[in-house]
């Protein structure tokens, strides 16, 4: 991670939200200031990476999990929920999109305090607003915890809210990705939407080359995967950090919930989840 900005695999994530909206049509999900947002050097570099059907499967993913995500988000906040929580929120623009601010849905965005000065920079440099109803909750995570840094701009810890979770999980500790599970459940009807890797044993021997050499190109820039999990093990984990309810979605329900057309060419197996846990 460079000092002061997102995360590479956070920039790139940025950018196949961004070449989603073009060479898709935002068919799966529709984000307007996906490119508005990101720097000169990386919108420069959008044609090339587009370009390059191998990334196409990641891309897709992406604008999966953020669809259901913010699908979520909608049911949430119509059974009364008001506080929305982005953890590692990078360049995410749902805050400032948020179509229900005029019901009273405050988006509290957790990250460094760093990485969020630099989201301001390129908010501002896009023409962009921060709205009111967007809190930056900036954390070190080496000093003071997901509860502290929330609590300190306002997070009502006896008030429903929804956690959104995106592309985190592989990079952390299991013992970290557990504690900020478990947080999580102490929020009375917290609902919180995740993803995550299965275990290279899990893919066929024809697949697992090319899955172990992404996981070593992460590696090679400084974002090793830490954690992966098997989906019984996973369901486990979750229900004894108190979730009653456990939605997780592999390739295959995503592909048939999401992609429409555009499914042609996924291959499917083992790979990426989202999962929905309610408390």
């Amino acid at each position: 991670m460079r000092h002061g900005q997102p995360s590479q695999t956070a920039l790139g994530a940025a950018a196949y939200r961004a070449i989603h909206q073009t060479l898709e049509g935002g068919a799966i999900f529709k984000d307007p200031f996906a490119s508005r947002i990101l720097e000169e050097q990386t919108v420069a570099s959008l044609n090339k990476t587009a370009a390059d059907e191998s990334l196409r499967p990641w891309r897709l993913f992406i604008a999966a999990r953020s669809r259901f995500s913010e699908d979520t988000i909608a049911d949430c906040v119509a059974c009364g929920v008001r506080q929305v929580v982005v953890l590692g929120a990078g360049l995410d623009t749902f805050s400032l999109r948020n179509p229900f601010n005029n019901l009273g849905v405050y988006v509290f965005e957790v990250d460094y305090a760093a990485t969020q000065e630099w989201k301001r920079e390129r908010i501002k440099a896009a023409g962009l607003i921060v709205p009111q109803s967007l809190i930056f909750a900036p954390i070190d995570f080496e000093h003071e915890s997901l509860s502290e840094g929330l609590r300190r701009v306002g997070f009502r810890m006896n008030q429903p809210a929804f956690f959104q979770w995106l592309g985190v999980v592989p990079y952390l500790t299991k013992e970290a990705v557990s504690s900020t599970l478990k947080f999580i459940a102490e929020v009375p009807r917290s609902v919180v939407v995740f993803d995550y890797a299965e275990p290279f044993q899990n893919y066929p021997a024809e697949r697992r080359g090319d899955v172990i050499a992404t996981a070593e190109r992460a590696a090679a820039r400084g974002e090793p995967w830490l954690s992966l999990f098997d989906p019984a093990d996973l369901f486990e984990l979750l229900r004894s950090d108190g979730f009653r309810t456990v939605e997780d979605l592999g390739l295959l329900e995503i592909v048939e919930r999401f992609y429409g057309e555009l499914k042609r060419d996924i291959r499917i197996g083992p790979g990426p989840h989202i999962v929905r846990a309610c408390r």
